[in-house]
């Protein structure tokens, strides 16, 4: 997985587009590459920006104004006007973002607590079997995070370090496999080593988890 890191990116816009999205006065977002996206957004939409335009009454003493593409935006967005782009940096506003895109995440990594769970019905069967066998979420982020294609959004700095993330998954059913391979690998290990693990001493939910790996 690759990191969209808002402390570092410069979102580009194609300036006629945004302005022709804000007219329109429907819902839209703009999403990590600079595209316009009009709601509703699709599953894995990663979004830097969605709001819409509502322009005030007028009358005929007060002919309609085209609004500022800054004011749109808001305070939280630094905004630069560049002929025929608008550049865009957006990790001021990195709160609203997370509860913005959170509903489109595979996972949520911006909490002190870490992953607790994945959106997926089926990596989540495999991460919560996988903590039969002391294996974490975090093991398992980190599986897919280096094998496996998808963004992570994140803000990251260095000094003092500080990371947040959400997790956009390319593929589940790649990750699945990945996961799954490594969790099986690791019960049929314990089991077949760790005396506590042993097939008369599983629990209940152990002998389930060792059952769902296919180790029994």
């Amino acid at each position: 997985m690759k990191k969209f890191n808002l402390f570092k990116e410069i979102i580009k816009v194609d300036k006629a587009e945004l302005i022709q999205a804000i007219n329109s006065g429907k819902k839209f977002g703009i999403d990590i590459e600079g595209n316009i996206k009009y709601a509703p957004y699709e599953n894995r939409e990663i979004l830097i920006f969605s709001g819409e335009h509502k322009p005030q009454a007028v009358s005929a003493l007060t002919p309609p104004k085209q609004p500022k593409i800054e004011d749109i935006f808001g305070k939280n967005y630094q905004i630069v006007e560049d002929d025929e782009r608008v550049l865009i940096k957006a990790f001021s506003n990195w709160q609203e973002l997370i509860g913005l895109n959170i509903p489109r995440a595979s996972y949520d990594d911006t909490t002190a607590d870490g992953v607790a769970e994945f959106s997926n019905k089926d990596l989540e069967d495999i991460g919560w079997n996988a903590t039969e066998f002391n294996i974490n979420y975090r093991t398992l982020i980190e599986l897919i995070e280096e094998k496996c294609e998808g963004v992570i959004l994140c803000i990251e700095q260095e000094e003092p370090y500080q990371f947040s993330g959400l997790g956009f998954i390319g593929d589940d059913d790649e990750a699945k496999k990945v996961i799954y391979e490594y969790s099986q690998g690791v019960a049929k290990k314990m089991i077949a080593e760790n005396p506590l693990y042993a097939p008369d001493n599983l629990s209940d939910d152990e002998e389930e988890a060792a059952e769902f790996f296919k180790v029994l």
